[in-house]
């Protein structure tokens, strides 16, 4: 068996988790936009999502959850400065999240229902930090990186362990509940489950992942590559390359709506990957 696939991919992942983990450097082109000119400063993005209430972007961040202002600048929502890491949109103004309070620690599992305003603890503070989570068929899956495994609640409260393993991302089919897969060294795994088995990762080596339609997965690698599966994930096929630098979060609101957020900012795309347009720029103020 050739070994130096698994290695490389091994080694894409590594920075990957490194950028997971809130490491991030100054970048020229993220110096420059309209959060510069506002004085605002945006270190690093951990999730993104579009409130179908009303369609806003908001950002989670590693000073809070943003939003753009009426001139496109970001805007801290509520008047949490934590640092929110796995974090995503149920419904109508409707969040989950998790991360870590300012004076340290785990949030575990929190959920806000006034479109991230206010946030009330559900479970497992303390405990656990979710990198990423998903919410889908009446159900919250979210990979515990406190603990390397993944876990999913049906009412925020009572949790079901699944497989152990390292992982960067996960995205759930949105026709099969069963259907999860996770971002590993390995490649893209797949488990037919619900998450409590996963079959040994294939290429490519993809950083995020998102799957919102049945024939929109994407996942965004290291390098700022886009790739599309319409078969969930048996064969990928590379768009684009985002613009802006390494990736940071990756967020499919259909099957040819993608979020997707790099070093220079927040970039939108209606076509599937193939153009993007800058909806919101940040500013790198370096490591933590």
């Amino acid at each position: 068996m050739n070994k130096r696939p698994a290695v490389a991919a091994a080694t894409t992942l590594v920075v990957a988790l490194t950028l997971a983990a809130c490491s991030h450097s100054g970048d020229s082109a993220a110096s420059t936009g309209s959060s510069a000119a506002s004085g605002t400063t945006v270190s690093h993005i951990h999730g993104l999502g579009l409130d179908p209430a009303d369609q806003r972007l908001y950002v989670a961040t590693h000073e809070g959850i943003y939003t753009p202002d009426t001139k496109g600048d970001p805007a801290l929502v509520g008047d949490s400065k934590d640092d929110f890491m796995g974090f995503t949109v149920a419904g109508d103004k409707t969040f989950y999240a998790s991360g870590h309070p300012t004076s340290g620690g785990n949030k575990g599992l929190i959920k806000s229902t006034d479109a991230g305003e206010t946030w009330k603890s559900l479970s497992l503070s303390g405990e656990s930090d979710f990198h990423a989570l998903e919410s889908a068929h009446g159900t919250v899956y979210g990979y515990d990186s406190t603990n390397g495994v993944v876990r999913t609640t049906k009412d925020g409260v009572s949790w079901k362990d699944g497989a152990r393993l390292e992982a960067l991302d996960i995205a759930v089919s949105p026709t099969d509940s069963r259907v999860v897969l996770a971002s590993t060294a390995e490649g893209v795994a797949r488990s037919s489950d619900g998450g409590k088995t996963f079959a040994q990762g294939n290429e490519p080596s993809i950083a995020f992942l998102s799957w919102t339609a049945k024939d929109g997965l994407y996942g965004i690698d290291t390098s700022g590559g886009l790739n599309r599966s319409t078969d969930g994930g048996t064969t990928w096929k590379k768009v684009s390359t985002v613009p802006g630098g390494r990736p940071q979060a990756l967020t499919a609101v259909g099957a040819e709506h993608v979020l997707a957020a790099t070093q220079a900012g927040v970039f939108e795309s209606k076509d599937g990957g193939k153009t993007f347009k800058k909806r919101l720029a940040v500013a790198s103020s370096g490591g933590h």
